[in-house]
């Protein structure tokens, strides 16, 4: 049976927080759910007329109803604008499409037992939404993920349920108690392909400007948006508002889909192999369809999955559990699959081959086929031992490839094509700055935002750029940075003498145009160092002791997450603590060296440990002259 609860708006004016911690006091604790190769129990989807009606669910471990009756709606705080009354949906047709495929084979995975421990996430969720998965050891204090325990009443699951049930009120309760932004949190979104509209900047900047220097917002990894300062009364208003302007955040985190990436240059690019983004937005479909997708929540773990769209390989396959690679098998144009990607504190290794192709039209079926297989026989115990090639090791590649095939639709898998289309011998080119696009007369203009954070100000004048001299559309990438699409030749110069131009520069220095850094722990509670202005600060010093001859790229992350994959990196930084000479700790970092992305990826290992941030630099600069051809600036002068 199916059990849905009333919407997140309802649930949220429901409780308090004094009614919560009352409750957390007298509800005995869930026993453990997570116990490996559990069976799936399949129900109906959707739901009956009947069924959507409960509110009521009793489950392994008790009885959690929810209140029949509301009390009048709490205020909300702040000055979010309110949204507009219109609500976009996607096409009906993709709606049909996807829920044909995904939904009709009643290989449902929200289990009835783990609905009431979902329905206490929420519950807890709701009010106070922090999030950490730190493993082993008690959630950092810090900053949250706002609207995500509320959206676990949409995709709950057995094993999010009762984790949330079981964790989300002691990360709230030190979320409110303490942190580096008391009672603020980050929303992070759902924007496939990193595309995003002048319009949709608009209204993320008008949310982040109404906390003031609280707000902010970030370029990740992913393509995608994270804006922060965000209240939990706003939540709400928030959420409608994202719906109104065509965004969701929706599965958005924990073990979940995430963000599916793309080629940032799609249907712009004379080079390219295919336009990426009519894929992605069909993957995105998956899970944010701005309803949420039950059947596909109980993962063991996240999952990254991206579509290569050119043989620069911008999308980083290397280091997705799920990639598609162009290739044609038979005169057909398909995708080859990489799988098993990943990067996490103990273990980071490169996708391999599932020796499997697909057509281009049945990237959907393969996609769920691969996520039912995972999440029918992963293992939910050791949150490290988690991510979907620890299950691949397990079984082996052909008996992966066999379950696969036997989720498939029709029960058929196709070996891979011989060669995919990707030429290994490609130079990755860089989109900083001016290039024309196969659209003649127009050209893209790709700029650097250092470490990815930008202000509320500059998100209003990107949207004004966007509309002004391109077509409304602006395009993130995974290295933190935005291209403006559509800019016709005559209007670049105009553009380039923007005084935005000079904070967003399309012509970096060499040193800073491979910069990327993790949100730090001036936000993050598990972050262990500050990272973006550290990662700006080292650079601005080695740039005084060396010149480089090409880019080298700097990845900065805050803790053993590797959110700022320093692995891909050349050269990396993985924030730790240490004692320095006097015997004080220290913020330091672990430096990694040897990373590469393209066609001859790799992931870079430790060169050294624990060094404190305050010696970084003389360092830095060692590795560069030994290894990247730098010429240290006294040898310049003295030349000179």
């Amino acid at each position: 049976m199916f059990v849905n609860f009333p919407p997140v708006a309802a649930i949220y004016r429901s409780i308090c927080p004094f009614e919560l911690a009352k409750s957390q006091q007298q509800r005995p604790r869930a026993p453990s759910l997570l116990c490996n190769k559990q069976p799936h129990v399949p129900h109906s989807w959707p739901p009956s007329s009947q069924q959507r009606t409960t509110t009521t669910t009793v489950s392994s471990h008790g009885l959690f109803r929810l209140p029949t009756t509301l009390p009048p709606p709490v205020l909300t705080r702040g000055s979010i604008p309110p949204p507009p009354s219109r609500r976009p949906h996607p096409p009906r047709a993709v709606v049909d499409r996807v829920r044909a495929v995904l939904l009709d084979t009643g290989r449902g995975r929200c289990r009835v037992g783990g609905a009431a421990g979902a329905a206490g996430g929420v519950a807890r969720g709701a009010v106070l939404g922090a999030q950490g998965e730190v493993p082993g050891k008690a959630e950092p204090v810090g900053e949250g993920e706002a609207g995500e325990g509320a959206h676990i009443v949409v995709h709950g699951g057995r094993h999010q349920g009762a984790r949330q049930d079981a964790h989300g009120g002691d990360r709230g309760r030190q979320a409110l108690q303490g942190g580096h932004r008391h009672g603020r949190f980050m929303m992070r979104l759902k924007l496939p392909n990193g595309v995003t509209t002048s319009e949709q900047t608009r209204y993320l900047a008008s949310v982040i400007e109404a906390y003031g220097k609280d707000g902010c917002a970030d370029v990740t990894t992913r393509q995608n948006w994270q804006i922060r300062g965000v209240t939990l009364p706003d939540v709400p208003a928030i959420l409608d508002g994202l719906n109104a302007v065509g965004l969701t955040s929706l599965q958005s985190g924990m073990d979940n889909v995430r963000n599916p990436v793309g080629n940032p240059l799609a249907g712009i690019d004379p080079d390219e192999i295919v336009d990426t983004r009519s894929y992605t937005n069909l993957l995105s479909y998956i899970t944010s369809n701005f309803q949420g997708n039950p059947t596909i929540t109980n993962l063991p773990r996240k999952r990254n999955v991206c579509v290569i769209g050119s043989h620069d390989l911008y999308e980083h396959p290397h280091i997705n559990d799920l990639a598609y690679m162009p290739a044609v098998k038979d005169g057909k144009f398909g995708f080859n699959l990489l799988v098993g990607g990943f990067i996490s504190p103990k273990r980071w290794e490169e996708a391999l081959p599932l020796d499997a192709w697909v057509p281009g039209d049945d990237i959907i079926p393969v996609c769920k086929a691969v996520l039912e297989a995972y999440c029918d026989l992963g293992t939910r115990g050791n949150r490290q031992k988690t991510r979907m090639m620890w299950l691949i090791d397990e079984l082996g590649m052909e008996v992966f490839w066999s379950e696969v095939e036997k989720r498939m639709p029709n029960g058929v898998l196709e070996r891979a094509a011989p060669e995919d289309l990707i030429n290994k011998k490609w130079q990755r080119r860089d989109y900083l700055g001016v290039h024309p696009q196969k659209q003649e007369g127009l050209s893209y203009v790709g700029l650097h935002v250092p470490v990815g954070r930008v202000q509320a100000a500059d998100m209003f004048e990107l949207a004004r750029l966007a509309d002004e001299y391109g077509s409304g559309e602006l395009r993130l990438t995974v290295e933190q940075n935005i291209v403006i699409p559509n800019v016709k030749d005559e209007k670049v110069e105009a553009l380039l003498a923007e005084p935005l131009l000079q904070k967003f520069s399309p012509q970096p220095s060499l040193l800073l145009k491979g910069l990327v850094a993790c949100t730090g722990n001036q936000f993050c509670g598990q972050a262990i160092i500050e990272t973006k202005q550290r990662a700006l600060l080292v650079t601005s010093q080695v740039e005084k002791l060396v010149s480089v001859p090409r880019a080298v790229r700097m990845h900065w992350t805050g803790c053993p997450n590797s959110c700022g994959q320093v692995q891909v990196a050349d050269n990396g930084f993985m924030g730790c603590l240490t004692k320095d000479s006097a015997g004080k700790i220290v913020e330091a970092a672990d430096i990694f060296v040897g990373g590469r992305v393209g066609s001859d990826s790799h992931l870079a290992g430790v060169y050294k440990k624990s060094v404190p941030c305050d010696e970084l630099a003389p360092i830095v600069a060692d590795i560069l002259v030994e290894r990247f051809g730098a010429v240290r600036r006294e040898r310049e002068e003295n030349e000179e």
